[in-house]
Parts: C-alpha cells; structure tokens; sequence
C-alpha cells in the first residue's frame, strides 16, 4: 500500500484541557477522529496484538483489565479499564515517567466509529514550554494515520518502505501541518501565541530529526 497522509488531513479534532488525577493538575491532549468502520472492528484493531502489529508497532503483554503490555522499543503499562467496545485505559509508562491513556469508541451518527484518545499527564513546565502539547500529540497524530490505512486493508502489515516516507517531502510536510494543528490547539487552550508557534517548530524540528535528543527534555 502506497503511503499518503491525505485522508489523515483535516480528519482529526484536537483539544487540550487541564484537568485533577488522584489531586494532581494534568494536562490532557485530545485527539479524535471518525474511522469508517464498525464499533467492534475498530476495539479490534485497537486491542488485538496482531493487529496493532499491523499499523503502529509490535506489542506483548496481556491486554485484559489488570494486564501489563509493553510496545516493542516504546511504553508498557498495564490495562486499567476494559469496557469492550467502548472503553480501554491504561498507564503509559516511558524514560521513567508515568502518564495515562484514556480511549472511548462510539458510533458517529453521520457513519463509521468515532474514537477519542485522551493523553493525561503531570507536565514539566520547562519542557511544555519547549513543545507544547505536539510532544505527544504529533506521535498519537502518526498513529492515528497507520490506523486509517489499517481500516482501509486490514491484512497488511506496516508498507515496508515507512522508514524511507518518513524522509521525504511529503512526510516533512506532513509533520509541519501536525505541529502547526497543535500550535492552534495550545493557543485555543490559552498559551501566549508566539511561544505556541515556537513551541510547534521546535516539536516538528524534533519529529524531523533536526533535534539532539539531550535536547528533548
């Protein structure tokens, strides 16, 4: 399959909101989109090891209520709410920090599946101010367009030629409108706008590889 962000374009909401978890301040990164399929093909694709194999990375683990999985060279945690076909939550464990995974599925009145992923997390102000809510974002955003083209041919795998897209034009492009999109989002959420837009080129520079990695964080 042809890689092409196209269909990713414009197809996702995002919304950021400071919430309370267990007396801290969070701040959250909402992501959502609608995906043309069923309620219980997209809890599928979302909770089957073999097919998230298919559109994000390869996974181990238990993904029942009280399981521990661990994403294959990313985070593990373990499952904290099960609610088949509606609600699957668990902690993001990573580098040493815990932050928390909310997913709600429901069907979209206008057709297909509407799937909300809620991003929790206690934040450093320094390194907010860095990056902005496109640290976390732009990865779930990534995410979000495997699992369109998982939709769309659930069979495949992952095209054998991702690693060499994401050096090109057109996914250099793509990153740039996923950081920018997050810009908009943390200045609708009240960041001053031009450390937001800062904010979003250091988190494309970042995604892009332009970045030292003792630079991010």
């Amino acid at each position: 399959m042809k890689i092409s962000p196209s269909d990713a374009i414009g197809a996702t909401a995002r919304h950021v909101e400071d919430r309370e978890r267990d007396g801290q301040k969070v701040v959250v990164v909402i992501a959502s989109r609608t995906y043309p399929t069923t309620l219980d093909d997209l809890w599928d694709a979302l909770t089957s090891k073999e097919r998230i194999a298919r559109w994000f990375m390869p996974i181990s683990g238990d993904l029942r209520l009280g399981g521990h999985y661990q994403l294959h060279g990313n985070a593990g945690g373990t499952v904290t709410a099960c609610d088949p076909p509606e609600k699957l939550a668990l902690t993001w464990e990573f580098a040493g920090q815990t932050s928390w995974v909310d997913v709600f599925l429901l069907p979209d009145p206008q057709g297909g599946t509407s799937l909300t992923l809620e991003h929790s997390a206690v934040v450093d102000k320094g390194f907010w101010d860095q990056y902005g809510p496109g640290a976390t974002g732009v990865g779930w955003d990534l995410g979000f367009m495997g699992l369109g083209m998982h939709i769309k041919a659930p069979n495949n795998p992952l095209p054998d030629d991702y690693d060499t897209w994401t050096a090109t034009p057109d996914a250099a492009d793509f990153v740039r409108k996923l950081s920018d999109d997050w810009g908009a989002a943390s200045i609708a959420y009240g960041t001053d706008r031009e450390k937001a837009l800062a904010a979003a080129e250091r988190t494309r520079q970042f995604y892009r590889g332009e970045t030292p990695p003792d630079q991010a964080g």
